[in-house]
């Protein structure tokens, strides 16, 4: 298991992969803006972590946080 801020850096390099303003930009903008605000991003990392206590790759779960992340901002 990878240390908290390990997971938090392989969470925001998928974050900055996945997050870009598409059309349309009004709806696409306000989200990029509030991601980019920063935050410590443990609701992300915590879903990263239940996915190992599972024996799963915590990679196949980077969707899931980023689902969490946008939907709780």
């Amino acid at each position: 298991m990878l240390a908290i801020s390990e997971y938090r850096e392989v969470f925001l390099k998928y974050l900055k992969e996945k997050i870009t303003i598409k059309e349309p930009a009004n709806l696409y903008e306000p989200m990029v803006y509030i991601l980019g605000l920063g935050g410590k991003r443990l609701r992300p990392v915590l879903v990263l972590m239940a996915t190992e206590i599972f024996d799963k790759d915590y990679k196949k779960a980077l969707d899931a946080s980023l689902a969490i992340e946008i939907f709780h901002n």
